[in-house]
């Protein structure tokens, strides 16, 4: 991974499929590795104060003023607290703030009979490995997920544009619980042609004042 400006600590991998909520301090960086360059990763924000506090796409959108999210860009929440920055992209940028992040009725809508893992349910599932609850799953931030947006606002979905080894990095604005689920998508071609789910790499940037998070 990328570690050239910061002095990146707890690196470890996210399984495929899988979620995690890892806790960021204000000013701590997250660098998310994309190891095959085809995993696209659903993302959240909630406060540590409080998790009714969480990240809103709407009010993204509306400060940023554009559908996608890229370098120098701001996450807030649903106060319109700013939440994480898009401080370094390696990938030619534009990830997805429109589509939802998948869920039991999108899979049986796609034929899966059976249970499927969703990022609905790795986002739940990580916030209650550290004993907190949320009643809704809110719209997701779609990390290297290409969403291109035709002139007559048609939607479309294709493989990401990142490649092995693109990072990114983002920089908690205050005390965040960071949620990401390598999305377990395998039926449709948004994690590649290959519609196959990867693992993807993490490292955690020691914070400004030499305090860490938990993860």
């Amino acid at each position: 991974m990328n570690s050239k400006n910061h002095n990146f600590v707890n690196g470890f991998r996210l399984g495929a499929g899988r979620g995690v909520a890892v806790g960021l301090t204000s000013r701590q960086i997250l660098e998310i590795e994309n190891i095959r360059g085809n995993q696209v990763v659903d993302t959240w924000a909630l406060t540590q104060a409080d998790v009714l506090e969480y990240s809103s796409m709407d009010h993204t959108r509306s400060v940023n003023s554009n559908l996608f999210y890229q370098t120098g860009m701001t996450v807030v929440s649903n106060h319109r607290r700013p939440l994480f920055t898009l401080i370094a992209d390696s990938t030619p940028g534009w990830h997805d703030t429109l589509l939802c992040p998948c869920n039991a009725a999108i899979y049986r809508e796609l034929g899966c009979r059976d249970y499927h893992r969703s990022c609905t349910d790795n986002f739940h599932e990580a916030l209650a490995a550290h004993g907190l609850s949320l009643l809704f799953t809110p719209a997701s931030l779609n990390l290297f997920m290409n969403v291109p947006v035709a002139a007559d606002g048609a939607l479309d979905r294709v493989p990401p544009r990142s490649v092995a080894g693109d990072t990114l990095q983002l920089r908690a604005e205050c005390d965040i619980w960071l949620v990401l689920s390598a999305c377990p998508q395998d039926i449709t071609p948004i994690n590649g042609a290959a519609r196959q789910s990867s693992d993807i790499g993490l490292r955690r940037g020691v914070a400004a004042a030499g305090r860490e998070g938990t993860a």
